[in-house]
């Protein structure tokens, strides 16, 4: 049974999570430099890692997302893919059988379903825009109008708390490639647009990406229907029958259509 309604207060991601990203990051002084190959110490073989976001492909975001990719171009590691998305909790490498404390099974999205089916609520409205920056990656800020993202961080992740700082919304530019002066880059974000894409999200997305290849595009393997409290995805898509040896999914087929309405 749903939860009474709360006031958007008690579950928003507060603004001055921002701030705090900003103070660490020129306190850092220079970036963290990431580089591409395949990290096999990581993943094990495990072909795919799966994540809740919010898919925010949209045109508009997508335009922000470019002109902020350009004006940082130099500093940026190549060939980043992924999509526009907002990640809300991550759930390790789906595994039929988990063997693994970062493995993902069918009883722990279970529960997450549970939670949301119970948690989530309807609706809501949140706003892109803002360029800020971890010391790994540049991002854009993404505002919690309502609460809402806060509401599906409370039904995934209960009262866990990020293990590098508080949790903060954000849509991801890139990946810094080398370390790089972080003054000078605050400096280019103060000449940055101020422009602001308000979005409504009516799903949230089970997304999964190819483990050994860093930055790759993502995949929805399920939606969580907000309007109807209804999940929409197969056991089977997300969890194969054979763990050894499976192949990764055509994540072009997979791919949504990039014009398609926020999710």
């Amino acid at each position: 049974m749903p939860i009474p309604d709360e006031p958007a207060s008690c579950f928003a991601i507060p603004d001055s999570v921002f701030d705090l990203a900003r103070d660490n990051f020129a306190a850092a002084g220079r970036t963290l430099r990431n580089v591409r190959r395949d990290f096999h110490e990581w993943h094990r073989g495990r072909p795919r890692y799966a994540l809740w976001a919010i898919d925010v492909d949209l045109p508009a975001v997508r335009q922000l997302v470019e002109d902020a990719a350009r004006l940082l171009d130099d500093v940026l590691l190549d060939d980043y893919r992924r999509q526009p998305h907002v990640t809300l909790a991550l759930c390790g490498f789906p595994s039929r059988q988990p063997a693994h404390p970062d493995d993902f099974g069918p009883a722990a999205l279970e529960r997450q379903l549970d939670a949301l089916q119970r948690i989530a609520g309807a609706p809501f409205r949140l706003e892109i825009g803002g360029l800020a920056s971890f010391t790994s990656a540049p991002f854009l800020s993404v505002r919690d109008v309502e609460g809402g993202i806060g509401r599906l961080r409370h039904a995934l992740c209960g009262p866990r708390t990020e293990p590098g700082g508080p949790y903060t919304p954000h849509v991801t530019i890139g990946l810094y490639g080398n370390e790089w002066p972080t003054e000078a880059l605050l400096e280019r974000f103060n000449t940055s647009t101020r422009e602001v894409v308000h979005c409504t999200v009516t799903k949230l997305s089970l997304m999964c990406y190819a483990a050994s290849d860093i930055g790759g595009p993502l995949a929805t393997l399920g939606q969580f229907d907000l309007v109807h409290g209804r999940w929409e995805g197969l056991d089977s898509r997300i969890f194969p029958a054979l763990d050894d040896g499976q192949a990764l999914p055509n994540f072009a087929a997979m791919l949504k259509n990039a014009d398609q309405s926020v999710t």
